[in-house]
Protein backbone atom coordinates (compact mmCIF):
# COMPACT_ATOMS: atom_id res chain seq x y z
CA UNK A 1 0.00 0.00 0.00
CA UNK A 2 1.38 3.40 -0.99
CA UNK A 3 2.00 5.73 1.91
CA UNK A 4 0.46 9.17 1.63
CA UNK A 5 2.61 11.85 3.22
CA UNK A 6 1.06 13.69 6.11
CA UNK A 7 -0.06 17.23 5.38
CA UNK A 8 -0.97 19.69 8.15
CA UNK A 9 -2.86 22.90 7.43
CA UNK A 10 -3.78 25.59 9.90
CA UNK A 11 -7.20 27.19 9.40
CA UNK A 12 -9.54 29.46 11.31
CA UNK A 13 -13.09 28.24 11.96
CA UNK A 14 -15.54 30.30 14.01
CA UNK A 15 -12.68 32.27 15.48
CA UNK A 16 -10.81 29.14 16.61
CA UNK A 17 -7.63 27.69 15.14
CA UNK A 18 -7.91 24.26 13.51
CA UNK A 19 -5.02 21.99 12.54
CA UNK A 20 -6.36 19.85 9.67
CA UNK A 21 -4.47 16.61 9.07
CA UNK A 22 -4.47 14.88 5.66
CA UNK A 23 -2.82 11.65 4.55
CA UNK A 24 -1.24 8.99 6.75
CA UNK A 25 -0.47 9.76 10.39
CA UNK A 26 2.21 7.16 11.12
CA UNK A 27 5.42 6.79 13.11
CA UNK A 28 7.51 8.38 10.36
CA UNK A 29 5.46 11.57 10.49
CA UNK A 30 5.79 11.96 14.26
CA UNK A 31 8.37 14.77 14.10
CA UNK A 32 6.24 16.76 11.65
CA UNK A 33 3.13 16.37 13.83
CA UNK A 34 5.06 17.22 16.99
CA UNK A 35 6.47 20.45 15.52
CA UNK A 36 3.08 21.59 14.17
CA UNK A 37 1.22 21.01 17.43
CA UNK A 38 4.05 22.56 19.49
CA UNK A 39 3.97 25.72 17.39
CA UNK A 40 0.26 26.02 17.97
CA UNK A 41 0.58 25.30 21.67
CA UNK A 42 3.09 28.12 22.06
CA UNK A 43 0.33 30.59 21.12
CA UNK A 44 -1.30 29.81 24.47
CA UNK A 45 -4.91 29.48 23.26
CA UNK A 46 -7.14 26.41 22.79
CA UNK A 47 -7.40 24.89 19.30
CA UNK A 48 -8.74 21.87 17.40
CA UNK A 49 -7.00 18.98 15.66
CA UNK A 50 -9.16 17.63 12.83
CA UNK A 51 -8.58 13.99 11.86
CA UNK A 52 -11.42 13.75 9.33
CA UNK A 53 -9.17 13.41 6.27
CA UNK A 54 -6.59 11.07 7.86
CA UNK A 55 -6.34 7.91 5.74
CA UNK A 56 -4.14 5.70 7.93
CA UNK A 57 -3.54 6.04 11.65
CA UNK A 58 -1.23 3.98 13.91
CA UNK A 59 -0.55 3.62 17.61
CA UNK A 60 2.54 5.85 17.55
CA UNK A 61 0.46 8.75 16.26
CA UNK A 62 -2.24 8.09 18.87
CA UNK A 63 0.29 8.00 21.73
CA UNK A 64 1.96 11.17 20.48
CA UNK A 65 -1.34 13.06 20.23
CA UNK A 66 -2.29 12.05 23.79
CA UNK A 67 1.09 13.15 25.09
CA UNK A 68 0.85 16.49 23.30
CA UNK A 69 -2.71 16.88 24.55
CA UNK A 70 -1.60 16.46 28.16
CA UNK A 71 1.40 18.76 27.68
CA UNK A 72 -0.76 21.46 26.07
CA UNK A 73 -3.29 21.32 28.90
CA UNK A 74 -0.53 21.83 31.47
CA UNK A 75 0.75 24.87 29.52
CA UNK A 76 -2.67 26.50 29.20
CA UNK A 77 -3.23 25.66 25.51
CA UNK A 78 -5.44 22.53 25.40
CA UNK A 79 -6.67 21.12 22.12
CA UNK A 80 -9.52 18.81 21.16
CA UNK A 81 -9.39 15.92 18.70
CA UNK A 82 -12.31 15.87 16.26
CA UNK A 83 -13.34 13.90 13.20
CA UNK A 84 -11.56 10.66 14.09
CA UNK A 85 -12.63 7.61 12.08
CA UNK A 86 -13.47 4.24 13.55
CA UNK A 87 -9.90 2.91 13.40
CA UNK A 88 -8.37 6.16 14.70
CA UNK A 89 -10.97 6.38 17.46
CA UNK A 90 -10.21 2.80 18.56
CA UNK A 91 -6.47 3.48 18.74
CA UNK A 92 -6.99 6.77 20.54
CA UNK A 93 -9.13 4.99 23.12
CA UNK A 94 -6.53 2.23 23.42
CA UNK A 95 -3.65 4.64 24.05
CA UNK A 96 -5.64 6.99 26.23
CA UNK A 97 -4.13 7.58 29.66
CA UNK A 98 -6.11 6.57 32.74
CA UNK A 99 -8.11 9.42 34.20
CA UNK A 100 -6.02 9.35 37.39
CA UNK A 101 -2.77 9.81 35.48
CA UNK A 102 -1.30 12.05 32.83
CA UNK A 103 0.48 11.26 29.61
CA UNK A 104 3.36 13.56 30.47
CA UNK A 105 6.39 12.65 32.50
CA UNK A 106 5.53 11.22 35.88
CA UNK A 107 6.55 13.45 38.77
CA UNK A 108 9.70 12.39 40.56
CA UNK A 109 8.79 10.74 43.82
CA UNK A 110 10.97 11.79 46.70
CA UNK A 111 12.27 8.96 48.80
CA UNK A 112 11.56 9.45 52.48
CA UNK A 113 14.00 8.96 55.32
CA UNK A 114 12.56 5.63 56.50
CA UNK A 115 12.47 4.40 52.91
CA UNK A 116 16.15 5.20 52.49
CA UNK A 117 17.01 3.50 55.77
CA UNK A 118 15.03 0.43 54.74
CA UNK A 119 16.68 0.22 51.34
CA UNK A 120 20.15 0.65 52.82
CA UNK A 121 19.44 -2.00 55.45
CA UNK A 122 18.16 -4.45 52.87
CA UNK A 123 21.18 -3.78 50.65
CA UNK A 124 23.43 -4.51 53.63
CA UNK A 125 21.61 -7.78 54.27
CA UNK A 126 22.11 -8.81 50.64
CA UNK A 127 25.81 -7.95 50.80
CA UNK A 128 26.24 -9.99 53.99
CA UNK A 129 24.43 -12.87 52.33
CA UNK A 130 26.86 -12.75 49.39
CA UNK A 131 29.80 -12.60 51.81
CA UNK A 132 28.62 -15.65 53.77
CA UNK A 133 28.04 -17.61 50.56
CA UNK A 134 31.52 -16.65 49.34
CA UNK A 135 33.14 -17.71 52.63
CA UNK A 136 31.29 -21.04 52.56
CA UNK A 137 32.28 -21.72 48.96
CA UNK A 138 35.88 -20.77 49.67
CA UNK A 139 36.06 -23.02 52.74
CA UNK A 140 34.72 -25.94 50.72
CA UNK A 141 37.12 -25.20 47.86
CA UNK A 142 40.06 -25.01 50.26
CA UNK A 143 39.13 -28.36 51.77
CA UNK A 144 38.89 -29.94 48.33
CA UNK A 145 42.15 -28.32 47.25
CA UNK A 146 43.94 -29.79 50.26
CA UNK A 147 42.96 -33.23 48.95
CA UNK A 148 43.68 -32.42 45.30
CA UNK A 149 46.44 -29.80 45.23
CA UNK A 150 46.72 -30.07 41.46
CA UNK A 151 43.21 -28.63 41.12
CA UNK A 152 44.63 -25.20 42.04
CA UNK A 153 45.77 -23.14 39.07
CA UNK A 154 49.41 -23.02 40.23
CA UNK A 155 50.63 -21.75 36.86
CA UNK A 156 48.92 -18.41 37.52
CA UNK A 157 50.63 -17.82 40.89
CA UNK A 158 54.03 -16.58 39.55
CA UNK A 159 52.31 -14.20 37.14
CA UNK A 160 50.06 -12.88 39.90
CA UNK A 161 53.04 -12.47 42.24
CA UNK A 162 54.85 -10.47 39.58
CA UNK A 163 51.87 -8.16 39.04
CA UNK A 164 51.30 -7.62 42.77
CA UNK A 165 54.97 -7.58 43.80
CA UNK A 166 57.60 -6.72 41.22
CA UNK A 167 55.40 -4.27 39.32
CA UNK A 168 54.45 -2.46 42.54
CA UNK A 169 57.92 -2.24 44.11
CA UNK A 170 58.82 1.27 42.84
CA UNK A 171 55.72 3.03 44.14
CA UNK A 172 55.63 1.05 47.40
CA UNK A 173 59.29 1.73 48.22
CA UNK A 174 58.99 5.40 47.30
CA UNK A 175 55.94 5.90 49.53
CA UNK A 176 57.48 4.13 52.51
CA UNK A 177 60.77 5.97 52.09
CA UNK A 178 58.91 9.28 52.17
CA UNK A 179 56.85 8.14 55.17
CA UNK A 180 60.02 7.33 57.14
CA UNK A 181 61.54 10.63 56.04
CA UNK A 182 58.45 12.59 57.11
CA UNK A 183 58.20 10.87 60.51
CA UNK A 184 61.86 11.60 61.23
CA UNK A 185 61.63 15.18 60.00
CA UNK A 186 58.50 15.92 62.05
CA UNK A 187 60.05 14.56 65.25
CA UNK A 188 63.61 15.81 64.76
CA UNK A 189 62.91 19.35 65.90
CA UNK A 190 61.23 18.24 69.14
CA UNK A 191 63.92 15.65 69.94
CA UNK A 192 66.66 18.20 69.33
CA UNK A 193 65.05 20.63 71.82
CA UNK A 194 65.39 18.04 74.59
CA UNK A 195 68.79 16.73 73.53
CA UNK A 196 67.33 13.35 72.62
CA UNK A 197 68.67 13.19 69.06
CA UNK A 198 69.64 9.56 69.36
CA UNK A 199 66.10 8.48 70.11
CA UNK A 200 65.04 9.26 66.57
CA UNK A 201 66.17 5.72 65.77
CA UNK A 202 63.70 4.37 68.31
CA UNK A 203 60.87 6.52 66.99
CA UNK A 204 61.40 5.79 63.32
CA UNK A 205 62.24 2.13 63.81
CA UNK A 206 59.24 1.23 65.95
CA UNK A 207 56.72 3.31 64.00
CA UNK A 208 57.87 2.00 60.63
CA UNK A 209 58.32 -1.65 61.61
CA UNK A 210 55.21 -2.04 63.76
CA UNK A 211 52.73 0.26 62.00
CA UNK A 212 53.56 2.30 58.95
CA UNK A 213 55.33 -0.22 56.71
CA UNK A 214 52.66 -2.96 56.99
CA UNK A 215 49.77 -0.50 56.73
CA UNK A 216 51.10 1.68 53.89
CA UNK A 217 52.18 -1.37 51.89
CA UNK A 218 48.75 -2.95 52.32
CA UNK A 219 47.00 0.28 51.26
CA UNK A 220 49.04 0.50 48.06
CA UNK A 221 48.51 -3.19 47.30
CA UNK A 222 44.77 -2.75 47.89
CA UNK A 223 44.65 0.16 45.46
CA UNK A 224 46.68 -1.67 42.81
CA UNK A 225 46.16 -5.41 43.04
CA UNK A 226 42.89 -5.46 45.02
CA UNK A 227 41.15 -3.14 42.59
CA UNK A 228 42.59 -5.09 39.66
CA UNK A 229 41.31 -8.39 41.07
CA UNK A 230 37.83 -7.00 41.64
CA UNK A 231 37.66 -5.51 38.13
CA UNK A 232 39.05 -8.65 36.50
CA UNK A 233 36.72 -11.07 38.27
CA UNK A 234 33.79 -8.68 37.86
CA UNK A 235 34.36 -8.55 34.10
CA UNK A 236 34.56 -12.32 33.98
CA UNK A 237 31.33 -12.56 35.97
CA UNK A 238 29.26 -10.22 33.77
CA UNK A 239 30.64 -11.78 30.58
CA UNK A 240 29.66 -15.25 31.91
CA UNK A 241 33.23 -16.56 31.88
CA UNK A 242 32.77 -17.73 35.48
CA UNK A 243 29.70 -19.71 34.42
CA UNK A 244 31.75 -21.18 31.59
CA UNK A 245 34.31 -22.43 34.14
CA UNK A 246 31.53 -24.25 36.00
CA UNK A 247 30.36 -25.75 32.70
CA UNK A 248 33.89 -27.00 31.96
CA UNK A 249 34.13 -28.56 35.42
CA UNK A 250 36.43 -25.97 37.05
CA UNK A 251 35.65 -24.55 40.48
CA UNK A 252 36.10 -20.75 40.23
CA UNK A 253 37.16 -20.64 43.88
CA UNK A 254 40.06 -23.00 43.24
CA UNK A 255 40.82 -21.73 39.74
CA UNK A 256 40.52 -17.97 40.35
CA UNK A 257 40.40 -17.09 44.05
CA UNK A 258 42.94 -19.38 45.73
CA UNK A 259 45.83 -18.48 43.35
CA UNK A 260 45.25 -14.79 44.06
CA UNK A 261 45.16 -15.34 47.82
CA UNK A 262 48.34 -17.41 47.69
CA UNK A 263 50.12 -14.81 45.54
CA UNK A 264 49.23 -11.96 47.90
CA UNK A 265 50.05 -13.98 51.03
CA UNK A 266 53.53 -14.69 49.63
CA UNK A 267 54.40 -11.33 48.14
CA UNK A 268 52.99 -8.78 50.63
CA UNK A 269 55.30 -9.80 53.56
CA UNK A 270 58.28 -9.48 51.20
CA UNK A 271 57.13 -6.03 50.13
CA UNK A 272 56.61 -5.10 53.77
CA UNK A 273 60.14 -6.16 54.65
CA UNK A 274 61.55 -3.99 51.88
CA UNK A 275 59.31 -1.15 53.03
CA UNK A 276 60.69 -1.41 56.54
CA UNK A 277 64.23 -1.11 55.21
CA UNK A 278 63.60 1.95 53.05
CA UNK A 279 61.45 3.60 55.73
CA UNK A 280 64.26 3.26 58.27
CA UNK A 281 66.71 4.51 55.65
CA UNK A 282 64.60 7.66 55.28
CA UNK A 283 64.86 8.19 59.04
CA UNK A 284 68.61 7.53 58.90
CA UNK A 285 69.07 10.32 56.36
CA UNK A 286 67.37 12.84 58.65
CA UNK A 287 69.29 11.57 61.68
CA UNK A 288 72.63 11.92 59.94
CA UNK A 289 72.07 15.06 57.91
CA UNK A 290 69.85 17.07 60.28
CA UNK A 291 70.67 15.84 63.79
CA UNK A 292 74.37 15.12 63.25
CA UNK A 293 74.25 11.45 64.23
CA UNK A 294 76.65 8.87 62.84
CA UNK A 295 75.36 5.92 60.88
CA UNK A 296 76.86 3.50 63.42
CA UNK A 297 75.18 5.25 66.37
CA UNK A 298 71.84 5.23 64.58
CA UNK A 299 72.06 1.53 63.73
CA UNK A 300 73.17 0.52 67.23
CA UNK A 301 70.29 2.44 68.81
CA UNK A 302 67.93 0.95 66.25
CA UNK A 303 69.08 -2.57 67.18
CA UNK A 304 68.46 -1.86 70.85
CA UNK A 305 64.97 -0.44 70.19
CA UNK A 306 63.57 -2.82 67.60
CA UNK A 307 63.40 -6.47 68.59
CA UNK A 308 62.36 -9.70 66.94
CA UNK A 309 58.84 -9.42 68.35
CA UNK A 310 58.39 -6.05 66.65
CA UNK A 311 59.53 -7.46 63.32
CA UNK A 312 57.36 -10.55 63.70
CA UNK A 313 54.34 -8.45 64.66
CA UNK A 314 54.74 -6.27 61.56
CA UNK A 315 55.06 -9.28 59.26
CA UNK A 316 52.08 -10.97 60.92
CA UNK A 317 50.03 -7.85 60.23
CA UNK A 318 51.12 -7.81 56.61
CA UNK A 319 50.12 -11.47 56.12
CA UNK A 320 46.66 -10.89 57.56
CA UNK A 321 46.29 -7.69 55.54
CA UNK A 322 47.20 -9.62 52.37
CA UNK A 323 44.53 -12.25 52.98
CA UNK A 324 41.95 -9.56 53.76
CA UNK A 325 42.75 -7.70 50.53
CA UNK A 326 42.44 -10.86 48.45
CA UNK A 327 39.22 -12.02 50.11
CA UNK A 328 37.41 -8.70 49.79
CA UNK A 329 38.55 -8.05 46.22
CA UNK A 330 37.63 -11.51 44.98
CA UNK A 331 34.30 -11.52 46.83
CA UNK A 332 33.24 -8.15 45.39
CA UNK A 333 34.35 -9.20 41.93
CA UNK A 334 32.45 -12.49 41.93
CA UNK A 335 29.37 -10.78 43.42
CA UNK A 336 29.11 -8.42 40.43
CA UNK A 337 25.76 -8.51 38.66
CA UNK A 338 24.54 -6.56 35.65
CA UNK A 339 26.66 -4.87 33.03
CA UNK A 340 29.90 -2.97 32.64
CA UNK A 341 28.80 -0.16 34.97
CA UNK A 342 28.49 -2.65 37.84
CA UNK A 343 32.13 -3.66 37.36
CA UNK A 344 33.17 -0.12 38.23
CA UNK A 345 30.86 -0.11 41.24
CA UNK A 346 32.30 -3.43 42.42
CA UNK A 347 35.85 -2.10 42.06
CA UNK A 348 35.03 1.04 44.01
CA UNK A 349 33.25 -0.84 46.79
CA UNK A 350 36.15 -3.29 46.95
CA UNK A 351 38.72 -0.55 47.55
CA UNK A 352 36.54 1.26 50.11
CA UNK A 353 35.72 -1.93 52.02
CA UNK A 354 39.37 -3.02 51.96
CA UNK A 355 40.69 0.28 53.31
CA UNK A 356 38.08 0.27 56.07
CA UNK A 357 38.93 -3.34 56.95
CA UNK A 358 42.66 -2.61 57.04
CA UNK A 359 42.18 0.18 59.56
CA UNK A 360 39.92 -2.02 61.70
CA UNK A 361 42.39 -4.92 61.59
CA UNK A 362 45.29 -2.63 62.44
CA UNK A 363 43.36 -1.32 65.44
CA UNK A 364 42.62 -4.86 66.61
CA UNK A 365 46.28 -5.85 66.25
CA UNK A 366 47.48 -2.78 68.15
CA UNK A 367 45.05 -3.39 71.00
CA UNK A 368 46.00 -7.06 71.09
CA UNK A 369 49.74 -6.36 71.12
CA UNK A 370 49.34 -3.84 73.94
CA UNK A 371 47.13 -6.24 75.88
CA UNK A 372 49.70 -9.06 75.72
CA UNK A 373 52.67 -6.73 76.12
CA UNK A 374 54.16 -7.46 72.72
Amino acid sequence: MTTQPLEIEREQSNGQAVLRLRGDCLLDSGEQLWNAVERETERGVPFLVDLTEVARFDGACAALLHSLESSGAQRGAPFELIGAGAEADRLLELYKCPESEQCGDAPVRRIGLFDQVGRSSWATVLVMKDVLIFIGDLAFATRQASKESRSIHWAAVPRLMERAGADGIPIILLINFLVGLIIALQSAFQLERFGANLFIADLVGLSVVREMAPLMTAIVVAGRSGAAYAAELGSMKVSQEVDALWTLGFDPQRFLVLPRLIALALVVPILTTLSMVVGIFGGLIIGVQYLGLTTLAFMVQLGNAVGFSDLAGGLLKSSVFAVAIGLIACQRGLATRGGAAEVGNATTSSVVATLFSLVILDTVFTLGFNLFGI
